[in-house]
């Protein structure tokens, strides 16, 4: 188990041992919600890389991860707890089977911990030989709000109260990393219980060095080209604007199809790797990308003449 970071640039260090490549102010972020002991809340669109940062902090600091996948309709059952009651049914029948007439000694029994199906809300409390785990609550937003009420407490004091049981709390807390796609609004009094950052779209400096981290495989200027092409896309009126799951998977693309530099015909036959709907890949397939791509090289071409001036 590796130790906390104990600044920001110890945070920023980390985050890169896990090849995830953060500017100041998100290693600031972890930093003060490790140091801080509360929960860090990434808001973001999708796909700029929220859900990854839990992940490197499980494999960086050597801690298991825990994750809750949300969707709507969650509850208590799926996320926490529920009784294995087809195991309880056979208790109860080997008792009877063995005339055994204490009902309060039953119930007892059948209501204890080893007839509990722990879910990841309660794995998360549990001491773990590596330390405290991360546990992820992905995608928050796809909850319903009761749920949401629910995790008041567990983000308050990190204990479940089970009534059968009691109240079970963590000895340690462990570090919780909760995201959201922002599809609705998260309650106040929820987002006051964690550090709150909102992650946006690098820029293209940052998106590059991803880039280079990521996908190694491609050339220096196809991925110049590639994130100054996504950095403009960014900025038209698409449904869903591109993330940077989506540059790096659609360059990963153009490395299979052997691509050393963008093309016309590269660009309209792999935009499904860029692109999720339809109608945006319509919008842009043909002269729009063109179109800008004569943009990109022309930017391009204007950047290296200014260092070449410079030097």
């Amino acid at each position: 188990m590796a130790a906390l970071p104990g600044s920001i640039d110890a945070a920023q260090d980390l985050l890169k041992a896990g090849h995830y490549v953060a500017d100041r102010s998100l290693a600031t972020a972890v930093f003060l919600s490790l140091k801080l002991g509360r929960p860090l809340f990434l808001e973001g669109e999708a796909g700029v890389g929220k859900t990854e940062i839990a992940k490197v902090l499980s494999t960086t600091l050597d801690r298991n991860l825990v994750r809750l996948q949300c969707y709507e309709g969650l509850d208590i059952a799926s996320a926490v707890y529920e009784w294995n009651y087809a195991r309880q049914m056979i208790e109860i029948r080997l008792a009877e089977a063995a005339h055994e007439g204490d009902k309060e000694k039953i119930t007892q029994d059948i209501f204890s911990e080893r007839f509990l199906i722990k879910r990841p809300l309660l794995q998360a409390l549990e001491p773990d030989p590596k330390g405290p785990p991360v546990l992820l609550i992905d995608e928050l937003d796809r909850t319903d709000e009761p749920f949401e009420a629910f995790l008041l407490e567990l983000l308050s004091d990190f204990q479940v109260t089970i009534p059968e049981i009691g109240a079970i709390k963590a000895v340690e807390k462990p570090i919780v990393v909760i995201t959201s796609n922002r599809t609705r609004e998260i309650h106040d009094a929820l987002k006051r219980r964690c550090f709150y950052y909102w992650v946006d779209y690098p820029d293209s400096e940052r998106e590059l060095a991803i880039l280079r981290t990521k996908v190694p495989a491609a050339g220096l200027d196809l991925s110049r080209e590639v994130v100054a092409f996504v950095q403009k896309l960014r900025k038209r009126d698409l449904f869903k604007l591109p993330g940077v799951a989506e540059t790096i998977d659609w360059t990963d693309a153009l490395v299979q199809l052997d691509q050393v530099a963008l093309n016309a015909g590269a660009i309209d036959n792999s935009l499904g790797a860029l692109l999720k709907y339809q109608d945006d890949i319509a919008r842009i397939r043909g002269s729009e990308a063109a179109a800008i791509l004569e943009q990109v090289r022309a930017d391009l071409a204007a950047e290296k003449a200014a260092k070449l001036l410079q030097h």
